[in-house]
C-alpha cells in the first residue's frame, strides 16, 4: 500500500501506520481530531464534515472528531474504529482519486505537521502503573534485597500494579519542573525536606481502555484486546531519594506523582497486528483466569537519550524492546479488573520500566548507573547518574516493517529547577 502523498521511506507514520491524536494550529487553533501521514497532519474534522465517514458512523452520532479529545472514537465498536483507519487509508491511497483530485479540499486537510501543536490525546480519568518486566524488577530487588531475594514471592504470579495520578499526565514537550520532597541518607538520623536530587526517567509504553466495563463485571483475559484503543510511550519520571524513605511498605506516592510524560499518537492495535512476537514462558504456571491466549507481546524498538544543556545533540543511553514484558496488556486488563473494578474509555495503563538483559538495555538511570556507583560517560563529555537540570529525555519507538516502519513518534521532557 501507497499514498499519494510523498512519505520519506525512514518516517514512522507511513499509510500503514495512520495513529490518532488531538492537535491545534498554532498558536491558539481550535483542538481538533488527526492522524498523521509523513509530515502532514490530516485533520480528520475536515473529513468528517465533507461526509466520509457518514457510512461508516451511525446516524445520530453528532461529531466525532471535531472535539478536544478522542475518547467519544475511542469508546465505539472496535469494527467502526478499523473500519474509519482503512477510510482513511483508502482515501490516501496512490489509486484513490476522492481526496487527491479535490485540491481545495486537500489544502484544508492537510497542514504541515510544523504548523501545529500536539495536544493530550484523550481525557484520561484513571491512571495504573504496572511492574512488568522481570529483568527490571530483578534488577531492582537485587540493589535493595540482595540477589536470594530480587522478586518478591507474589511477582512470577500476578501482574503487580500502582495506581498513578491522571492530573499529572502530559504530553511530550512539557517541562518537567524538579520535584521537592522529603529524603533520608542511610547515615542520617531524620529526614530532611528540598529538591530531589536522584530525578530518573523511566522508559514505558501504555495503552488506552477504549470500551470500558460496567463496576463489578470483570474482563475475561480472552477478551481483553477488545478494550484496547491502543499504544502510546510513556516516560512515568521518578525521584528515586523521595521514593525510597517513602513506598515502604506502601509503594511510590510522591515519588511519582508529580509529572508522567506520554507520546501524542495513539498507535492502534490493527497497526500493530504485524509485529506480535511469542511471549516469554511464564513459569510457574499462572491462574486460569491469567491465561492469556493468542500472542499480545510486540517487537517495538525503544530507544533513551540525553541531551546536556551545554550539548547539541542527543546521546543515546539506552536500547530496550517492548517484547521484553513478562506480563502481557491482556493479563494486565484481566488482573486490574478481576476484583469488578470498572475500567473507563480514556483510562490509562502503562507497563513500568521496560528493561531488558542487556546493561545497555535497562529503562532507568537507577539501573543504567547501578544506583549511581557506575556513571554514564556520555559522548558529549559529561557523566551522569541522574538527570540535570537542564537535561532534555527523549525515548522514541517504532517497529520496522518491510520497506517501511510503525512509530510513535517520541515523548520528550527538559528538566527546570525546583520552583
Amino acid at each position: 500500500m501507497k499514498s499519494f502523498l510523498k512519505v520519506d521511506p525512514d518516517s514512522q507514520f507511513p499509510i500503514q501506520n495512520i495513529p490518532f491524536g488531538i492537535f491545534r494550529r498554532k498558536p491558539d487553533g481550535k483542538p481538533r481530531a488527526a492522524t498523521r501521514i509523513g509530515d502532514k497532519i490530516v485533520d480528520l474534522s475536515v473529513l468528517e464534515r465533507k461526509g466520509f465517514f457518514s457510512d461508516l458512523l451511525p446516524e445520530d452520532a453528532g461529531d466525532f472528531f471535531d472535539l478536544p479529545e478522542l475518547n467519544k472514537f475511542m469508546g465505539s465498536s472496535k469494527r467502526l474504529i478499523s473500519d474509519v483507519r482503512r477510510r482513511i487509508q483508502k482515501l490516501l491511497r496512490e489509486d484513490s482519486e476522492e481526496l487527491k483530485s479535490d485540491e481545495a479540499l486537500l489544502r484544508k486537510t492537510l497542514i504541515d505537521f510544523d504548523e501545529c501543536e500536539m495536544l493530550l490525546p484523550a481525557s484520561v480519568g484513571d491512571y495504573t502503573d504496572f511492574y512488568s518486566s522481570k529483568e527490571h524488577a530483578t534488577n531492582v530487588g537485587i540493589m535493595f534485597r540482595g540477589k536470594e531475594n530480587a522478586l518478591m514471592p507474589n511477582w512470577l504470579h500476578l501482574p503487580v500494579g500502582y495506581h498513578g495520578r491522571a492530573s499529572s499526565l502530559v504530553v511530550s514537550g512539557t517541562n518537567i519542573i524538579r520535584p521537592k520532597g522529603q529524603t533520608k541518607a542511610d547515615d542520617e538520623e531524620k529526614p530532611q525536606f528540598g529538591p530531589s536530587k536522584l530525578l530518573d526517567f523511566e522508559l514505558e509504553m501504555g495503552f488506552f481502555i477504549g470500551k470500558g466495563n460496567n463496576l463489578g463485571k470483570s474482563i475475561p483475559v480472552g477478551e481483553a484486546h477488545n478494550h484496547i484503543f491502543g499504544f502510546v510511550l510513556v516516560n512515568d519520571w521518578s525521584a528515586r531519594d523521595i521514593q525510597k524513605w517513602e513506598y515502604v511498605p506502601l509503594g511510590p506516592f510522591l515519588a511519582k506523582n508529580f509529572a508522567t510524560s506520554i507520546s501524542p499518537w495513539i498507535v492502534t492495535l490493527d497497526a500493530l497486528e504485524p509485529f506480535k512476537v511469542k511471549r516469554q514462558k511464564q513459569d510457574p504456571q499462572v491462574l486460569p483466569y491469567l491465561k492469556s491466549s493468542g500472542e499480545w507481546h510486540y517487537d517495538i524498538n525503544l530507544e533513551v537519550s540525553i541531551k546536556c544543556a551545554n550539548c547539541n545533540d542527543f546521546n543515546v543511553i539506552s536500547r530496550s524492546n517492548f517484547k521484553h514484558l513478562y506480563w502481557d496488556v491482556c493479563q494486565q486488563v484481566a488482573h486490574h479488573t478481576v476484583t469488578g473494578c470498572n475500567l473507563r474509555t480514556g483510562d490509562l495503563l502503562a507497563s513500568g520500566t521496560i528493561s531488558g538483559p542487556d546493561e545497555d538495555s535497562y529503562g532507568s538511570l537507577l539501573e543504567l548507573t547501578w544506583k549511581g556507583t557506575k556513571p554514564l560517560n556520555l559522548a558529549c563529555g559529561e557523566t551522569r547518574k541522574f538527570l540535570v537540570d537542564g537535561d532534555v529525555l527523549k525515548i522514541t519507538g517504532w517497529c520496522e516493517g518491510n520497506g517501511h516502519k510503525i512509530g510513535f513518534g517520541e515523548v520528550t521532557g527538559k528538566i527546570l529547577p525546583t520552583n
